[in-house]
């Protein structure tokens, strides 16, 4: 993910000022040396990243903060603020407009994901904003680019308006447009040419057709990989057309991030939206705190929320709780359990949006634990109804033919049922605590004291 090693270097940043009690210009300096080289290691513009540090230093060394009880946490938070302002203060939404059809039009270098950007942002305006858009085939050049778009526009429930590569990109626009209005589409998304660079026939295409629909948005797609050149083609764009946002795509690879922060500073043009994956699921409303919380090792409890509640079965989720609270856990509830994680996505991914977590997330394989997570659910599949119910009553010859029908071995179906028996001997305390408010003798019998050297 975006901005993975920066958080991990500003972590290890702020353990030069940590603990030490009180806020000194020696080990301000140190810090402040550590977080400007995470930065221009990130690939954040170098003249950035000088104001960055400079208003961390004035506002880190003001009395306000030097006669804090914890000065260490209050120069965490004017980071955290300052982070907040390169990225924008504010979720940049999408202007649509007060009656008639809002058009917006996607623009952006051949290779960014455009059109498959146009489908992700139709998927979300219909899932979360309940509108109606149109998708516009009005790239002509790119072969292929009009098939591409109308199985993505038939995968979602979307109608794709095209007239062919043989007929201009303008003048589809303006059939689009008339046919918009005919059958009563509130938003309209146009999916125009790119090139490999940016050059005068490009920019004279899209001039024409900016004049002539008038676009309550033009939204630039750009790739997270290319880093600092994130800033360059934003320029570019926005210098002739006026760009009014930007989707960043390719956002859950392994790239630095610093484009995205320099990106806003120097252009002044917000992120809308960033791309996480392939999936037409898979885009985001780009919200600055959460990112300036989640670069920062904070989490980001709201987007995990958001997730589980798009993503999860909470019907089912909510009776196998209740199952589970009352005592009633078996091998089915379990199932339920794995099938809703796996569907939420990484492990690790979904541990640094957890605050306190991000160091772990870094320890986990996420390819080692959906592999084993597979086998955890074959081993269930492959249990009858009864098996299921009561693990315990399986023999031997039981769990062997469980094993093979699984594709496992017998030592890994043993496991997982002592897994199994000690998540609903956990359930079965936890019910018991909702219902009466006393707490079990498991519980009770525990050791009390300091934990300090307690060994596990």
């Amino acid at each position: 993910m975006a901005f993975d090693s920066l958080s991990n270097r500003l972590s290890l940043a702020f353990k030069n000022i940590a603990g030490n009690g009180k806020l000194t210009e020696k080990n301000m300096d140190r810090m402040l040396k550590e977080v400007r080289t995470a930065l221009l290691e990130a690939d954040v513009n170098y003249q950035v990243v000088k104001k960055f540090i400079e208003k961390i230093r004035v506002e880190s060394m003001g009395e306000k903060v030097l006669n804090a009880l914890d000065p260490s946490q209050m120069v965490v938070k004017i980071v955290h603020d300052e982070i907040m302002n390169l990225l924008g203060t504010e979720e940049a939404k999408i202007e649509y407009a007060s009656s008639g059809i809002t058009t917006i039009m996607m623009v952006g270098l051949q290779g960014t994901g455009k059109t498959t950007t146009v489908a992700k942002l139709a998927n979300l305006m219909i899932k979360k904003q309940s509108r109606r858009p149109l998708l516009v085939a009005a790239d002509v050049v790119r072969p292929a680019a009009i098939e591409q778009l109308q199985t993505l526009g038939k995968s979602i429930g979307v109608e794709v308006f095209t007239l062919g590569n043989q007929v201009s990109a303008t003048e589809t626009v303006k059939q689009a447009m008339d046919y918009a209005k005919l059958h009563q589409f509130d938003t309209v998304l146009i999916d125009t040419a790119g090139r490999l660079h940016i050059d005068e026939a490009l920019m004279d295409e899209l001039q024409v057709m900016k004049e002539y629909c008038k676009p309550q948005e033009i939204l630039l797609t750009v790739d997270a990989m290319t880093g600092q050149d994130i800033v360059n083609v934003a320029k570019s764009f926005h210098e002739q057309l006026n760009v009014t946002g930007l989707i960043v795509t390719k956002f859950d690879g392994d790239s630095r991030g610093g484009g995205v922060l320099s990106v806003r500073a120097i252009t002044q043009v917000p992120v809308k939206f960033v791309c996480v994956g392939e999936k037409v699921e898979d885009i985001d409303i780009f919200y600055p705190q959460r990112m300036a919380d989640r670069i920062l090792g904070m989490g980001d409890i709201m987007t995990l929320i958001e997730q589980a509640q798009e993503k999860m079965d909470l019907e089912e989720a909510e009776a196998s709780s209740k199952r589970m609270l009352n005592g009633e856990f078996t091998m089915d509830d379990m199932l339920v359990q794995f099938k809703q994680i796996k569907k939420m996505g990484s492990m690790s991914g979904m541990l640094k949006m957890i605050p306190g977590m991000n160091q772990l997330a870094g320890q986990i394989n996420d390819d080692e634990a959906n592999a084993a997570m597979k086998k955890q659910i074959a081993i269930i599949q492959s249990m009858t109804p009864e098996e299921r119910k009561n693990p315990k009553a399986c023999r031997s010859t039981h769990k062997n033919r469980i094993a093979r029908g699984s594709g496992t071995s017998v030592q890994e179906v043993n496991r997982l049922f002592n897994q199994y028996e000690k998540m609903k001997t956990q359930m079965k305390a936890m019910g018991s605590i909702m219902r009466t408010g006393n707490m079990p003798k498991f519980f009770q019998q525990m050791p009390q004291g300091p934990m300090k050297n307690r060994r596990f």
